[in-house]
């Protein structure tokens, strides 16, 4: 198996005083890469060295040449790739020809570079580096997660299969580059609004068994699908803006969903694995008598998200887009059920008398003098404070959802009735006809 990592080369300078510590592992100049490369006491023979486009005696000034004639001499001047093998798995001549032939796939025979293979520790690594400026065009490597996990990792491991290696297999293997947030709360096993796509997406081909009747499918639940361009998007009910099939995951591409309606046989390895859900009580016991007003429509609304139990087996799509907004509902509904709030009139007033005794502590808490003695008094009074405003804030957040939640069942319950209405259709139109008969 390979490890690989890129590191950015941005300093010129100190190139000697680096090359005389030997205790150094990594660059920090272009120079001190290229020394680092292909020094012989790593090497040992000179066979396991290669450059493109300059020499290894010369490989910094012909790099540095190329940058003057582009007028491209700032910014990060190189990047260093440490590709390192497990120890045993494979001979110096094979290690160096697989970073040969991942230098030539990844930069494409625009770039300079040097690969020196070392032989100094207990596993083999080569070392690939590259001037940041092409010799053919002038124009600069752009080095980012997604460049790195679609090429160089990608490349890597192809090649690593390529000559029957083992491959690192994580959760990186198939990643599609996702922003940040999104990342973090499929991290941290938290639905996201993709979630419901992807669902949609799953229940669709489930339904299908061509293309086309996927296609049908996805527009009966109110997508909009357009094929006819570069990347394939899909744009949901509800949402301006289009999404991506390969954004959902590799699972999700064109190709791969064809694939799963051609052999459904082999769709249990394609579903992803959905958040756990956990079902519990709210907090305050289960409702002696009938709920009505905010709490009732709370209520529904968690059962619709899967909180409460007796889920439904698909909640619409006007309802699972928020489903990473649970922990939110069911703190409001908590807060609802805690002070026995029914009505917006009876939350404006409970959020009024919130409002006076924020005043009142805030008022207190200017009067109090400013000694060591009421040091503990100042900060039970900011204890306080913060738990009203944040009571506070709630009232006026739950004012704003409510109207959004009502909105959304609304939407759920015309999707249920129109998906009854479908199913009574098409019981109809498979029921035998015995006048012909």
């Amino acid at each position: 198996m390979a490890y690989t990592s890129v590191i950015p080369v941005c300093r010129l300078d100190r190139a000697v005083k680096y090359v005389m510590n030997k205790e150094k592992t990594t660059a920090v100049s272009l120079q001190d890469a290229l020394d680092y490369a292909a020094n012989r006491d790593k090497t040992e023979q000179s066979c396991f060295e290669s450059s493109y486009a300059c020499t290894l005696e010369t490989a910094f000034t012909d790099m540095r040449q190329t940058k003057e004639r582009w007028h491209k001499s700032g910014g990060v001047q190189g990047y260093h790739l440490v590709q390192s093998f497990a120890a045993g798995e494979v001979s110096p001549e094979l290690a160096h020809q697989i970073a040969k032939e991942l230098a030539a796939r990844v930069l494409g025979g625009r770039y300079e570079y040097v690969i020196g293979t070392h032989l100094n520790t207990g596993h083999i690594h080569s070392h690939i580096v590259w001037n940041s400026v092409s010799c053919v065009d002038g124009k600069k490597y752009r080095s980012n997660y997604k460049s790195y996990v679609t090429e160089i990792r990608a490349v890597s491991d192809e090649l690593c299969r390529k000559y029957k290696l083992s491959v690192i297999d994580t959760e990186n293997s198939n990643h599609v580059a996702k922003p940040y947030a999104e990342w973090l709360a499929e991290k941290n096993g938290q639905p996201t609004w993709r979630t419901a796509i992807r669902q949609d997406v799953d229940d669709a081909i489930q339904q299908s068994l061509t293309w086309r009747q996927f296609l049908n499918a996805l527009e009966r639940k109110g997508y909009e699908v357009r094929m006819g361009r570069k990347y394939p998007v899909l744009r949901p009910p509800g949402k301006e803006r289009f999404v991506r099939f390969k954004t959902l995951g590799k699972r999700y591409t064109p190709e791969a969903i064809q694939t799963r309606i051609l052999y459904p046989q082999f769709n249990r390895c394609f579903v992803e694995n959905s958040p756990r859900v956990q079902y519990g009580r709210l907090h305050g016991g289960k409702p002696r008598r009938k709920l009505t007003g905010l709490r009732a429509l709370y209520y529904r609304y968690l059962y619709e998200l899967g909180a409460l139990p007796r889920k439904p087996r698909r909640p619409s799509y006007a309802v699972r887009q928020d489903a990473y907004k649970l922990d939110q509902r069911i703190r409001q509904m908590e807060f609802l059920s805690k002070h026995n709030i029914d009505t917006l009139e009876q939350l404006e007033t409970h959020r009024k008398a919130l409002q006076t005794e924020i005043g009142q502590l805030q008022t207190k808490r200017k009067q109090l003098p400013k000694t060591d003695d009421v040091q503990l008094q100042c900060e039970s009074v900011n204890t306080a404070l913060k738990q009203l405003r944040q009571e506070e804030r709630l009232c006026r957040k739950i004012a704003e959802h409510s109207i959004e939640v009502q909105q959304h069942l609304t939407e759920a319950r015309s999707d249920r009735a129109a998906q009854q209405q479908r199913e009574q259709e098409r019981a109809r139109d498979l029921r035998p006809d015995i006048t012909t008969r």
